[in-house]
């Protein structure tokens, strides 16, 4: 009997304002962890839609995606279960709009507006290498329409 290998979808928001990024705190079961606002595509809804919606549940920010930082693959063991892993992440970057007063969801400890310095500074509490990898792409400049994502609407 063969196994399917399927990467995890992920979708992840690059927030910058005044020279700092939207970053969060995060239980996880390795401990916590500072991530950008991330997480599952889940089913019937696009790439965008997924990192709206995850912005807005684990920053309390509305977000507009404005252009694809990047498509990134990448495996890790996680530490606490010894599983490899693989995600396939989609990257945006956009603008934060309108702080609601929703509740962040559960297991996100806190949003903060983080310099690069202090990202840097606490590398080793990353959630994974793509953290640092996104913010740096979106420092060099990476930018792909959004046009170039389509989601057929069957998928919807």
């Amino acid at each position: 009997m063969s196994t399917i290998w399927k990467p995890s979808v992920t979708v992840a928001a690059i927030i910058e304002r005044q020279n700092r990024f939207l970053m969060v705190e995060e239980d996880t079961p390795d401990g916590v962890r500072i991530n950008q606002p991330a997480g599952h595509l889940e089913p019937k809804e696009s790439l965008e839609q997924a990192v709206i919606r995850e912005t807005l549940e684990e920053t309390a920010y509305e977000f507009q995606p404005a252009a694809l930082v990047g498509t990134y693959l990448s495996t890790f063991v996680s530490p606490s279960s010894g599983e490899t892993v693989t995600y396939l992440r989609f990257a945006f970057t956009g603008e934060a709009g309108a702080l609601t007063d929703r509740p962040l969801d559960h297991g996100i400890r806190a949003a903060r507006w983080m310099s690069y310095a202090e990202i840097l500074n606490c590398e080793h509490q990353h959630r994974s290498p793509l953290v640092l990898q996104c913010i740096d792409d979106y420092l060099r400049g990476k930018r792909a329409p959004l046009s170039l994502l389509f989601t057929h609407p069957s998928a919807l």
